[in-house]
């Protein structure tokens, strides 16, 4: 008989709107997921030149502080008519203590005069699984989600870049779909599903 996944996990993330949409995922697996700020877990500096270095560096971190398996979360957006930016410095794009709103008029304001068939753009998220620290096989997956950047915000939902992204096949923003639509189809989501069908498969915890 396999091992049972470990019921009690650390978010190597200080992002509260990742840690509401990963509990979400995560309910109907009855997995707990704790944040690192209850457990008084310090980040490291992200400075790794990928998402897969910074969420290693992260949950590496958040497990070796916390003493549980630790998931991190390391995701953004990028643009291709802004040669992929801001990507990993998706968070601090209008700078180091810039807020959402702050970096999606910074996005807007780089966009202003690029038509609307050049517009396209992705959501891409990272996950990291580790059991310990010293994990030598942490488990990896990723998540894409293609679409487009809008005129301006619509919708008053999710976080970070949601309000102008518009996924493809899709009118309306991600700020404006149900909480659980969008989990569904989300980057985030489909990474989620795919590190929990890795775990699962590797049939070592």
């Amino acid at each position: 008989m396999s091992p049972k996944l470990p019921s009690r996990w650390v978010l190597a993330s200080g992002n509260r709107g990742k840690l509401r949409e990963l509990r979400q995922l995560l309910a109907p697996e009855n997995l707990t997921l704790l944040s690192q700020d209850e457990l008084g877990v310090v980040q490291p500096p992200e400075v790794g030149r990928t998402f897969v270095e910074n969420a290693l560096a992260k949950a590496r971190a958040a497990a070796q502080q916390s003493g549980l398996p630790a998931l991190a979360d390391d995701s953004g957006l990028t643009v291709d008519a802004l040669d992929g930016a801001p990507g990993i410095h998706s968070a601090r794009f209008a700078g180091e203590r810039a807020s959402d709103p702050d970096n999606v008029a910074r996005l807007l304001e780089l966009l202003a005069a690029v038509p609307a068939g050049r517009r396209t753009a992705s959501f891409y998220c990272v996950l990291v699984g580790l059991l310990h620290p010293e994990d030598p096989a942490p488990l990896i997956a990723q998540g894409i989600w293609h679409g487009r950047i809008a005129n301006g915000p619509r919708g008053e939902g999710g976080f970070g870049y949601d309000p102008v992204f518009i996924g493809a096949g899709l009118d309306m923003t991600a700020a404006q779909l149900a909480p659980g639509e969008k989990n569904r189809i989300s980057h985030r989501g489909r990474a989620l599903k795919a590190l929990l069908d890795a775990l699962q498969d590797a049939r070592r915890w």
